[in-house]
């Protein structure tokens, strides 16, 4: 598709999406928040539910405090615990069985961004039990109430707990994509810090640099509105601030909670301005390779940035002076070249670094024509990426192995 034909989509859907049911879910925010999840469910008559989750979750034992609060409210809970880092239609599958042969009516989903997703493509298969999940890839195939979800983030990066979008990996074709409909948004966000607290330095850093990317990509492309600049804005702000504290001491509660917050934000501006061409490279990454999605985009992220070159220089000024970054730098080209300096360093001093070990050149075809089918029309990005585009981000990253 010609560039032309993407800005013109774009703009088509720029407009119609201020008709779209947007909505936030409810929030319950603090230390031991976890504890207000059974009210939710028995103030709807909920009785029976499926909590979604992952094997370091189960390992961790964070789980637990839920499934005591539920069993003392007498609320049945069923548990899937086989999310992948990169969940994919099999789990969606197997979690489903789950939900109907417990008779469940509502879901709980603990952990990252994956057991969020899963539970999303769950609950859509629960409402559309005649649609696939190939099916309902892409913008508005759902399109139906979802069975009362709460999300309850481990993280503070993905944003899932507050967006439109389940990212599903076909586990036959390796490949990634998004099922996009407002729908899917949770109807209840727990931020408990208390949850983040044993979270890995590594962990850590690279989520929170998903949650930038999210900022960062919301607030460059062309479907941003006045709402998402400001959340945007702040979520950057506070993951300047709180990061880095974050990574150096788990226990840091208050920068816990602030990371959280960040993310959270971070999801409400890309859920409605969409992100851009580095989550379209780091989703084929994830899918070819199971490249953990938060890693990739902390890697790309310069590499795009830098690759934008000029067409960006003015929404990263702003972008940065609004943030009270960088503030002595004496021009726009200055400011956004330290911007992307610090995204670098902070990449460095968090033991991210510069590579994707699994990237194989003999891939790089493949990946760029996945990579170019998530991006264009969809994303408003500030350069249209074509193929080629593609293939030179690709091949500076294949040379960062060297």
């Amino acid at each position: 598709m010609n560039k032309c034909c993407c800005r013109l989509f774009q703009g088509v859907m720029r407009i119609g999406m201020y008709f779209l049911p947007w909505r936030q879910p409810k929030l319950l925010i603090g230390e031991n928040a976890i504890s207000e999840i059974p009210e939710i469910f028995l103030s709807q008559n909920i009785t029976s539910i499926l909590l979604v989750t992952d094997k370091g979750i189960v390992e961790h034992k964070l789980h637990l405090p839920i499934l005591e609060a539920l069993k003392n409210a007498e609320i049945k809970c069923a548990v899937y615990d086989k999310t992948v880092p990169n969940p994919t239609i099999d789990n969606i599958e197997e979690g489903l069985q789950e939900y109907k042969n417990n008779n469940c009516h509502g879901i709980v989903a603990i952990g990252g961004g994956s057991a969020m997703d899963c539970a999303k493509g769950i609950g859509a298969r629960v409402v559309r039990p005649n649609k696939s999940i190939t099916q309902m890839r892409g913008l508005l195939k759902v399109h139906k109430k979802l069975p009362l979800l709460v999300a309850v983030p481990t993280t503070a990066g993905t944003g899932s707990e507050t967006t439109v979008a389940a990212v599903i990996t076909d586990s036959k074709t390796h490949e990634k994509y998004a099922l996009n409909d407002p729908s899917l948004i949770p109807h209840y966000a727990v931020l408990d810090p208390t949850l983040n607290v044993s979270l890995p330095p590594m962990l850590t850093a690279s989520t929170g640099m998903d949650a930038l990317t999210h900022a960062v990509e919301a607030y460059i492309g062309k479907g941003n509105t006045r709402a998402t600049k400001k959340e945007a804005i702040e979520a950057v702000q506070l993951i300047f601030d709180n990061l880095p504290k974050a990574v150096a001491n788990g226990s840091d509660i208050q920068a816990r909670e602030n990371m959280q917050k960040a993310s959270f934000l971070a999801g409400l501006a890309f859920t409605r301005a969409y992100v851009g061409n580095v989550h379209a490279v780091a989703h084929t990454l994830g899918g070819q390779y199971g490249t953990p999605h938060g890693l990739a985009n902390a890697i790309i992220l310069p590499y795009v940035l830098d690759y934008y070159g000029k067409s960006i220089y003015k929404k990263i000024n702003d972008l940065c002076i609004k943030a009270g970054l960088f503030l002595n730098a004496k021009t726009p080209e200055e400011r956004t070249q330290k911007f992307i300096q610090q995204i670098r360093k902070m990449n460095t001093s968090f033991g991210i670094g510069t590579k994707i070990e699994a990237l194989k050149v003999e891939d790089i075809p493949l990946l760029c024509e996945r990579a170019d089918r998530e991006a264009n029309p969809l994303y408003p990005v500030p350069v249209i990426f074509t193929k080629q585009d593609f293939t030179n981000i690709f091949n500076m990253i294949l040379v960062a192995k060297k």
